[in-house]
This record gives C-alpha cells, sequence and structure tokens, in this order.
C-alpha cells in the first residue's frame, strides 16, 4: 500500500517573518512518499515474547539468581525483565536504528 501525503513548508525571511507558502509556489507544497516503519514493532513483540518472566529464563527466581524455563514470575522479576526490555529495545531502536519499511 503507498500512501502519499503533501508536506507543507513554512519558510522565513531574514528578519524572521514568516513567508507564506503561497508566494513560493510549487515550492510551498512538496510531495512525499511516507512508509510505514514496522521496525520498532518487531522487535518489540519479539523482545516481549522472549523477555517474559519465566518463559526462557527468570531474573531473580524463586530460590536462586536464575532460572530457566519455571513458567513462574513475580513482581520484581517482573520489574527487572522490563527495564531490560526497555534497554533493548532503546538501544536497537534508537542506537542502532533498526528499519522495517513496508509499501
Amino acid at each position: 500500500m503507498n500512501v502519499s501525503y503533501y508536506l507543507h513548508l513554512h519558510f522565513s525571511s531574514k528578519e524572521g517573518k514568516d513567508i507564506p507558502s503561497f508566494f513560493l509556489g510549487s515550492l510551498g507544497r512538496r510531495k512525499i512518499n511516507m512508509s510505514t516503519d514496522w521496525g520498532p514493532v518487531i522487535v518489540a513483540v519479539v523482545l516481549f515474547i522472549l523477555l517474559s518472566p519465566g518463559l526462557l529464563f527468570q531474573l531473580p527466581a524463586r530460590t536462586r539468581i536464575v532460572e530457566f524455563g519455571n513458567m513462574f514470575t513475580s513482581g520484581i522479576s517482573i520489574l527487572v525483565h522490563s527495564i531490560i526490555f526497555f534497554a533493548i529495545l532503546t538501544i536497537l531502536v534508537i542506537a542502532i536504528g533498526i528499519h522495517v519499511h513496508a509499501g
């Protein structure tokens, strides 16, 4: 699905006053191609599934620091997993810049 939008540009003169775009003719309206960025959505869904407390691992666990595949959870492990989720999501989406464009 290819969706096109028109971007309305505002220019200002040297004195800092805005120049209305209708004085600029075709420069005031420019056709841009917008496509949906699915990268952050895909990364968030995969991380949400993989970092669910108790699915692959639980940090901290009930009896040890780390347990694998125990399918239990606690309030503190939910907090720890959500901090890990936010940190990894921020690194992958903002710092590395994973983008998947559709359209």
